[in-house]
């Protein structure tokens, strides 16, 4: 293990994607962290800027094959798989003697019933053990749970969203009825380009694909629980980055505009990583970039929408992903993400001896 004086060292693997972009980006700022692995097969043995051009001059990582990978190169590990990959990658780790901390940004950790997975990811999951133990990272709604886990399941962009519009209704209401619809941006098709995320048929276009089957709504009914029925529509947006939704429900008579916001200051009024906007739909662009979710409602006539915005890539994936890395360790969840967060001892976070 490393000193206490020095940061600990972070693997990022299949890090050659949009996400593992990000996730090296914040990485590379984080005042505890030192990223010192990062795997690619298709890229091993080029430097990792070859494809993330923006960190050139900023990191001289070289991708590594993940088959090389030293089990006591790293403390922590990040997984950037496609879902299928994920959980072949926590037990290979684990079955190399790894027993740090795993932040797994791939879907084949999230979900609580094996059968579930299996019906909607259409896989075998290899280690249903690890799947069961793993803690689901949606920090505003289970932030404790996180607090000193070994496996945490990053929450999907488009669940993290619609968990974190929908959460505190059911607290309000008991049972919730929403109806969503929510765009996003190109890059959440991943780096592999296809013929649905090619830029001339993209561009200026709108388009609606697996409407009320999309795989996220698994994880938000988990989230939110029997009391709530979720029916999604996804659409696709002509535009790189971002997700931007709006959740339809049926008021009780009598709920106020007060008594939804009252709701929602109290689910996430000390979260730093949720801006609140009552009376205001939140808008996308000043999500891009940044490691927020914004949340915005309107009531009028026993209907509420609440609107939803972050950057698929950051408060989706990436950032999400340090959040939950703070969160494991006992740090302050917005370290390495926001200006201003003191830096606790590394000793504080049971990996490191005095």
């Amino acid at each position: 293990m490393t000193s206490p004086t020095a940061p600990l060292r972070a693997a990022v693997l299949h890090g050659a994607g949009y996400a593992g972009g990000e996730l090296l980006a914040l990485l590379l700022a984080h005042p505890l962290v030192d990223p010192v692995v990062v795997t690619s097969r298709s890229q091993a043995g080029q430097p990792v800027w070859t494809t993330h051009p923006r960190l050139r001059g900023q990191s001289d990582l070289v991708y590594s094959d993940p088959a090389d990978l030293d089990a006591e190169a790293a403390d922590v590990a990040f997984i950037c798989a496609e879902h299928g990959q994920g959980a072949a990658a926590v037990q290979s780790l684990r079955g190399s003697g790894f027993e740090g901390l795993i932040v797994d940004l791939s879907a084949d950790h999230r979900l609580d019933s094996l059968a579930t997975y299996e019906a909607v990811y259409g896989l075998e999951h290899p280690d249903p053990d690890a799947m069961r133990a793993a803690v689901y990272g949606l920090a505003e709604v289970n932030g404790d749970a996180v607090a000193g886990a070994t496996l945490v399941a990053n929450p999907g962009c488009f669940a993290t969203g619609q968990s974190l519009a929908l959460y505190p209704l059911v607290g309000l209401l008991g049972e919730v009825e929403a109806h969503v619809t929510a765009l996003t941006g190109a890059s959440g098709s991943g780096a592999r380009p296809s013929a649905t995320t090619h830029y001339p048929r993209r561009d200026g276009n709108v388009r609606a694909y697996k409407p009320l089957a999309h795989r996220h709504l698994a994880e938000v009914q988990e989230v939110l629980g029997d009391g709530a029925t979720v029916h999604f529509v996804p659409v696709s947006g002509p535009f790189t980055r971002g997700i931007w939704g709006t959740a339809h429900v049926a008021l009780p008579e009598g709920i106020s505009l007060d008594e939804v916001t009252e709701a929602f200051e109290a689910a996430y009024g000390g979260r730093p990583l949720v801006r609140l906007s009552p009376g205001v739909l939140p808008e996308l662009l000043p999500t891009v970039g940044t490691p927020f979710c914004d949340l915005g409602w309107v009531v009028r006539d026993g209907h509420l929408v609440v609107g939803f915005a972050l950057d698929n890539l950051m408060k989706g994936a990436a950032s999400q992903a340090v959040q939950n890395l703070n969160l494991a360790l006992g740090w302050p969840e917005a370290l390495g993400l926001l200006p201003g967060v003191a830096v606790p001892s590394l000793s504080d976070s049971g990996l490191v001896s005095s």
